[in-house]
């Protein structure tokens, strides 16, 4: 008995612990714009995603981040956020990006790709004739990964 409650305790402040890390993580980067010369937001955030050039171009001056979107997908409503989302009228692109805490990237991948399977319906929804494409973004190694 002792043992499972010692577990349960682990556990519990575990799983508190990533929550409050991915939800710090996800207020700085809503405020980072890497632009050219211009940037706004945390130093060694900004120094990460210029290590990672592949990341540059979500991070400009016309992303949005944290936007709502809501419909109705698999026969019921649902109201989500994308993290940072790039919408290309001239090319009729949508890119969007999901952050991740996690080390493991299998332990949720299934749950993963459910929920941004999720975001492109919503968004092909609201736009009919643009090509769209969701990205996790792996917030431990800075690496992306295309999953739409």
């Amino acid at each position: 008995m002792t043992q499972k409650l010692t577990d349960f305790l682990s556990n519990a402040k575990n799983k508190a612990f990533a929550t409050d890390t991915g939800t710090k993580m996800h207020t700085l980067l809503q405020r980072v714009v890497v632009d050219n010369d211009f940037e706004v937001g945390d130093s060694d955030i900004i120094k990460n995603i210029k290590q990672h050039a592949y990341l540059l171009p979500f991070f400009v001056k016309s992303a949005q981040t944290e936007v709502p979107i809501a419909g109705n997908t698999h026969g019921h409503f649902v109201s989500r956020r994308i993290d940072r989302l790039l919408i290309n009228h001239d090319t009729k692109t949508i890119d969007f990006i999901d952050y991740k805490t996690d080390t493991d990237k299998n332990a949720f991948v299934e749950q993963y790709k459910y929920q941004l399977k999720e975001y492109a319906e919503l968004l092909h929804s609201a736009y009919t004739d643009y090509k769209i494409n969701g990205y996790i973004l792996w917030l431990h190694d800075w690496t992306l990964d295309k999953i739409i």
